[in-house]
């Protein structure tokens, strides 16, 4: 059985979920704040993680930021869920490390649906679990990338995006497959960065920045290290 773990000061909303989830085979654990909600994540290492923003003692962006710092934790998806719609708060969950991001007030329906999208996203990943390019080896379940020994610092989405192009050698990836990838099926699509997570990422993979190549008018490809 999957545990999804719900950090929300709002206990009727965890009733509600834990309601809605259960009837779909999930089990439910509840925290009322950040701090005990990172105590049980670190403990338990639940399948899927449900956080608020707005919470006491620890905040939502502080928690994510903890959670996907820590080797044990950082495989874990989260749903950010919070009544704040800005799109700079999305962008800022996102790119912390969240998988998603649902508005509230949202429907049941919505929210099965959104949990249902990250797990079979990231079950889909179970078999693929490392890749080694060169001097580059890509991590998935730590999701740490190594180079030449050195680990690099990247964000969830140039991770993400780093992932799913080199799984794919010599083909060409349009712009709005990386937004998927880069984001995930159901989260916030923002077409005008894409170009900005792969300029950095470039960036951080210095001598094998060109292993990413640009389709002028389509979008990116990654290639083979033979002429790196």
């Amino acid at each position: 059985m999957k545990t999804i773990l719900v950090i929300d000061d709002e206990k009727d909303l965890i009733k509600l979920i834990d309601h809605h989830l259960s009837k779909e085979g999930y089990l439910v654990i509840g925290a009322k704040n950040g701090a005990e909600g990172l105590d049980i994540a670190l403990k338990h290492k639940p399948d899927l993680i449900l956080l608020d923003i707005m919470l006491p003692k620890m905040d939502g962006w502080d928690v994510c930021k903890k959670l996907k710092s820590r080797p044990e934790t950082a495989p874990v998806p989260v749903i950010m869920l919070t009544a704040r719609a800005q799109e700079t708060d999305k962008v800022l969950g996102l790119e912390l490390g969240a998988d998603d991001y649902i508005t509230k007030p949202f429907s049941p329906r919505e929210l099965v649906a959104r949990v249902k999208a990250v797990m079979r996203r990231f079950e889909q990943q179970e078999n693929k679990t490392r890749l080694k390019i060169s001097d580059i080896v890509i991590d998935y379940p730590g999701r740490t990338v190594m180079l030449k020994d050195k680990m690099i610092d990247l964000t969830n989405t140039e991770f993400n995006l780093l992932w799913y192009l080199a799984n794919r050698p010599g083909k060409v990836i349009s712009r709005d497959d990386l937004i998927t990838a880069g984001r995930g099926d159901d989260a916030m699509v923002i077409d005008r960065t894409i170009d900005v997570h792969i300029t950095s990422l470039r960036k951080k993979l210095g001598k094998y920045k060109d292993l990413i190549e640009t389709v002028r008018s389509v979008g990116y490809k990654f290639k083979e290290p033979t002429d790196v």
